[in-house]
């Protein structure tokens, strides 16, 4: 799902490996039964909403990819 709404209400936090020279950055927002994703240079703009089990497989997958 994703909302073109912006979401101010979530404590929203930067990937490590981002600088604060830019680059390609997503920040994630994390709630128990949610995760917010969005771009870092965008941050009024949308958000992808997706279950913590598609997080976990997506994250999981880049992991296994190089």
């Amino acid at each position: 799902m994703t909302s073109a709404q912006p979401r101010p209400d979530l404590a929203w936090f930067r990937s490590s490996y981002s600088t604060e020279q830019g680059g390609n950055c997503v920040e994630v927002s994390t709630h128990p039964t949610t995760i917010h994703v969005r771009d870092s240079k965008v941050p009024d703009g949308p958000c992808l909403t997706v279950s913590p089990e598609a997080w976990s497989a997506f994250t999981a997958f880049t992991r296994t990819t190089d």
